[in-house]
């Protein structure tokens, strides 16, 4: 009986860590690191994160260490140390309510010294670059004033160059976050919401759409590239450029259907506003807002049934022919 019941326990114990392992695990994966700060307005909320936490475990600590005290006090009538109830009075008034008083406060003054003013909005003298980021149902879409760039799900910028981030909304409430660069901010229908990326590292950060707002709220991925300074105001040259008028028979394929109705190609009579402009379409490294790959295989996929690959997006699916098919996409593949 006693070996029924350990295998019983084992076997218990066993599906116990089966079934925690995924909650456990659910934080662990991605690219997205709070803590893995790469510019000094991060850098400031991780200080800021990893004194409380450890505060917070000294805290416990201590609470763990009077409960033992206390049981002990009432197990043993004979104890290895004084005091009385005047002492243990002035025990719980100073470490209940004079400390966390004390901590508290500054925290306060810290936070509200160094921390939120290191990742409040910049003044717009102070900053080098502005890049505005209109978030939709589920994409984003990314402009740069002062240029005719436009592109989407990806952003550049340049490194240790302070950005004045501007975000706001074309439907629902979004919220941006880029968790290696700042914090995030609310993107509101009617609103502008700005915040300050200042990389000092070159690299890819990913971040998200932290507020729900949808079926696909899951797949909405921003993809920021901080570059060299000469790559950067290369890239930013080419987004500028059109696309040439080509009159290919995937361009026509592309005109002739509901596509240019959605997407605009600058340089050609598309002139949709729906969805992403595909102007430099082939120079991204994902499709759907990071859903997917950008490739030859994935694209043609995402023509012809998009709602396969992202339930509920606005994009209808396509009853091309595979002639029609392999025209778009060879046509597509050349906008770089």
């Amino acid at each position: 009986m006693s070996g029924d019941r350990s295998g019983s326990g084992t076997r218990g114990a066993v599906r116990a860590v089966v079934l925690a392992a995924p909650v456990l695990l659910a934080g662990c994966g991605g690219r997205e690191n709070v803590l893995h700060a790469h510019s000094h307005a991060e850098r400031r909320i991780s200080v800021l994160w990893s004194v409380m936490m450890t505060g917070a475990w000294i805290g416990f600590a201590v609470i763990a260490l009077l409960l033992f005290l206390g049981w002990w006090r009432r197990s043993r009538p004979k104890l290895p140390f004084g005091g009385g109830e005047r002492a243990a009075t002035a025990l719980v008034i100073g470490l209940g309510v004079g400390v966390p008083i004390v901590v508290l406060s500054l925290l306060f003054v810290w936070a509200d010294l160094f921390v939120i003013r290191a990742t409040d909005a910049p003044a717009s003298s102070s900053t080098s670059l502005t890049v505005r980021v209109i978030a939709h149902q589920w994409w984003w879409e990314v402009r740069y004033p002062g240029t005719a760039a436009v592109t989407a799900n990806e952003i550049h910028i340049p490194v240790n160059t302070r950005v004045n981030v501007v975000g706001t909304t074309g439907d629902v409430i979004h919220s941006l976050w880029v968790p290696e660069l700042n914090r995030k901010i609310d993107l509101i229908p009617g609103r502008m919401n700005r915040m300050l990326w200042d990389a000092d590292r070159t690299g890819i950060y990913d971040g998200r759409c932290s507020e729900f707002c949808g079926l696909q709220h899951a797949h909405m991925v921003v993809r920021v590239f901080v570059q060299p300074q000469a790559q950067f105001r290369a890239w930013l040259t080419n987004m500028s450029k059109s696309a040439m008028f080509s009159d290919s028979r995937g361009e026509k394929v592309f005109l002739a259907h509901a596509c240019s109705g959605c997407h605009q190609i600058r340089g050609t009579p598309a002139r949709g506003l729906v969805g992403p402009d595909l102007t430099h379409l082939m120079s991204r490294t994902t499709l759907a807002a990071g859903t997917i790959p950008n490739t030859r295989d994935e694209l043609a996929n995402w023509i012809i049934d998009p709602h396969a690959v992202k339930p509920g997006n606005k994009m209808p699916g396509f009853a091309l022919s595979k002639t029609q098919t392999d025209a778009l996409v060879a046509y597509l593949e050349r906008l770089k």
